[in-house]
Parts: C-alpha cells; structure tokens; sequence
C-alpha cells in the first residue's frame, strides 16, 4: 500500500500541469459546496433564533403563519388589534411566567417601530437563549418618549444616544404622516442578534398611545388660553398615566413546556374575544418547509457543480490511458502485479479528490473568516469559521471516496490494457 500511494504521487507530480487543473476544479467545486452549506446552516439558525423562550404568540385570528410573520420577523400586518384587556387576563392566568405586549404600525425611516414594555429586553430571547443586550445605554422609561434601537439601525442611521427622531404612522421609507409633536429620544442601542430585532425601534405603549390620539389631543388643550405652569404640570402628569388601548400581539411563556399545549388550546377556545394562539416553534417549522424550497435548489445546484468537479478527474485519467500504456509496462517489467496497475489510478483518483477538497475547505474558511464580520454586520448571519462540523468531515472524505469509486472504470480499462500489453512497451 506504501509503495502504491508513493507511485500515485509521483505520478500526479509528474503530470503537474494536468493535475493542477484538477485540484483547482475540485477545489473550486467543494469550496461553492462548502459555503452554500455554510450560508444555509446561519440562514437557519438566525430563522429558527429569531426568538427563544416564547412558548406561545397571541394575536389577532390571521392565520399562523401571519401572526408569526409580523409579531417575530416584522414582515406584514395585522388584520385587527387585540384588547389590552385581553393581555391582563392572559399575564394573570396560573400557566404564564411571562407575558409581553407588543404594538406595531408605525416606522422611522422605513425601520419598523415597535411598542411595548420594558420587560421585553429582560424576557424575550433568542438564538439558545441569549439575553438582549445594550451596545450603549439602556431600556426606556415606560412614561417618557424615549426610544431602544436595534443594532442594523444604529449602523444604518448613524444614531447614537440622546438622538433625536420621529416616528411615521404606517410603513416604508417615506410617511405623509409623521408624529412632530412628540419626537422621541434614542436611550439604548442593542448589540447585534443576527435577527429581526437588529432592524427595530422599541418604544413603550404609552408613546404609541401619546401619539395616536391622546397626545394629539393635549396638544390642541394646550393652544387654549390656559398655560400656566399648573395646568402643564397636570397635563404631564396625564401623559405619565395614560392606559394603553390596543395591542398586535402578546409574546407569552409558560411555567413548563407541557402547559404550553394547554394554554393555546384554552386561549383559541376563548368566548371573550376572538383570539389566535400559536406555538412559535411549530409554525417555524411550517415556515421553513415553504421557504426551504429556495434552499434546496441552491443546494442542487451545488451538489452537481460537486459532481462535475468529480468528474474532471475521471476525464483526466480516461484521456492519459493510452498515453500511460508505456508507463503501465515499465512497471509491469518492474514487477508490478495487474491489480497493482489497478489500484494505482484509484489512488491517483483518490489523492487529486482529497486533495482538491482540503484546498477548498481551506479557501472558502480563509475567505470567511475575511467576509464574517461583514456578512453578520449587513445580514445578521453569523457564519462558522473554521469549525469542523460533520458536513466539513464528509466531504473531505467522502470526495476522495467518490473520486475513487468513479475511478473503477479507467482503473479497470487500464488493467484490461496491461493484461493486453504484457511486458510489451506498446504505445
């Protein structure tokens, strides 16, 4: 086995040209294989981490996957409100640890604002489990127009703290209906989480509430005569105790996993109001089966690009056989046996394959670990770098193996010519 493996690399050293070739082709095929199947792995762990330790959403009744959509991704909207009523008593059940409300409907420069509790930053997760944390400042002060930004609006916005903004009603870049009178003031910045709230505005529900209504009114009390310091004092002190009215959804989590099940199925069956409760985990799962489409195309394509790099080394040494017929009958002179010849262009196979795919896994880990801060900055995918997971094992031996067995044909022509040729130097 020694003596094949030296003879198989000689061989290659002597065919260098050639064999460049190859190793670059392979290399260039496990490297696209490599990222792809990197990219997917981050793309899903950031899908499935969007949120962490909410074992039941409670929203209006849109469907699953729409209430998922816009509570957890902030991508659509909701078909109605729910009343804040409805969070009191859900908060209040025996089954509930936590429960956190949430408001949206309103943006700031196309970055969705979204209304809720100072409770959010402590409760909600993500990824395994990791708790938010502030890059600047902190939580906003439930009675006072003060702002939490995500991590991809800081950057995007170049906002820091004490920035002040302004946010529209409705959604998209540009609003004809912005809310001037009551400009918020940014008091936190979050550290990055690879997910939708790294694109988000947090303010709490009595500013929602300030802006949609109850602010607009105290600002036309206070273009009547009466502006004394007293009578501004009291408005004040109305704002600071102004009741949220309603809500999008409620981000609940329950004392044990197994009470989940049962606090959905008695929330659905509510006679109160109508009411929709979800698992988060379930209907991910039934999100990502549809999105995943996309995914396994990509990923088709990069197992044929795979196969065909495979297949530049089965071309290369079914082109060289006739060529090495001298070179199989100098080594059959020398005393090589016909199954030597054999398995001589299987290692050969075997070598370029492995070789090929330790240079690609060593180029697409370079080129990411150059690319990974951009990439998780700009799409919040924090890609692995040098981490030997089980697909990098496979396919740095299950090349060479592939390589091998699509070698058993030129293998077996060659030993069919060396049977033929005998000791004869036949060209």
């Amino acid at each position: 086995m020694k003596h094949i493996l030296h003879l198989a690399w000689r061989s290659i050293v002597a065919r260098r040209s050639t064999a460049i070739l190859t190793l670059l082709a392979v290399a260039l095929s496990v490297a696209l294989f490599a990222g792809v199947e990197k990219t997917r792995r981050a793309a899903a762990d950031s899908f499935f981490g969007a949120v962490s330790d909410v074992d039941v959403i409670v929203g209006a009744p849109t469907g699953p996957v729409n209430l998922l959509l816009f509570s957890i991704f902030h991508i659509g909207n909701a078909t109605s409100p729910i009343s804040y009523g409805s969070y009191e008593t859900i908060s209040a059940r025996p089954e509930v640890e936590w429960a956190v409300p949430i408001s949206m409907g309103d943006s700031h420069r196309g970055y969705r604002v979204v209304g809720t509790t100072p409770d959010y930053f402590q409760h909600v997760k993500y990824a395994d489990k990791q708790s938010l944390a502030f890059r600047n400042g902190g939580a906003f002060d439930p009675h006072e127009l003060q702002a939490v930004i995500g991590a991809s609006v800081a950057r995007d916005l170049g906002y820091t703290l004490d920035q002040p903004l302004v946010i529209s009603h409705g959604l998209g870049n540009t609003s004809f209906v912005n809310h001037d009178e009551n400009a918020f003031r940014v008091v936190g910045v979050l550290k990055p989480t690879g997910t939708p709230i790294d694109q988000s505005l947090y303010i709490s529900l009595e500013g929602i509430e300030r802006m949609h209504g109850a602010g607009e009114h105290d600002h036309e009390d206070h273009t009547e005569d009466h502006h004394d310091e007293t009578d501004a004092g009291e408005d004040h002190a109305h704002h600071d105790h102004l009741e949220p009215g309603q809500l999008t959804a409620i981000l609940v989590s329950t004392k044990a996993p197994a009470l989940a099940s049962r606090l959905t199925y008695t929330i659905n069956m509510s006679k109160d109001e109508p009411l929709l409760a979800i698992s988060p985990a379930l209907t991910l799962d039934s999100l990502w089966k549809i999105v995943g489409v996309a995914e396994r195309a990509l990923m088709a394509v990069s197992v044929f690009v795979l196969i065909v790099g495979l297949a530049t080394i089965l071309i290369a040494i079914l082109t060289s056989l006739n060529e090495r017929r001298r070179e199989m009958a100098i080594l059959r002179a020398t005393g090589a046996r016909p199954h030597h010849i054999f398995a001589l262009i299987v290692m050969e196979a075997f070598l370029l394959a492995f070789i090929g795919a330790a240079l690609g896994l060593i180029a697409i880990n370079l080129g990411m670990l150059v690319l990974a801060p951009l990439i998780q900055e700009r799409f919040g995918l924090a890609l692995s770098v040098f981490q030997l997971r089980w697909t990098d094992a496979a396919l740095l031996l299950g090349t060479p193996l592939a390589a091998a067995l699509m070698a058993l044909w030129p293998a077996s022509r060659a030993l069919k010519n060396a049977l033929a040729d005998g000791l004869s130097m036949r060209i």
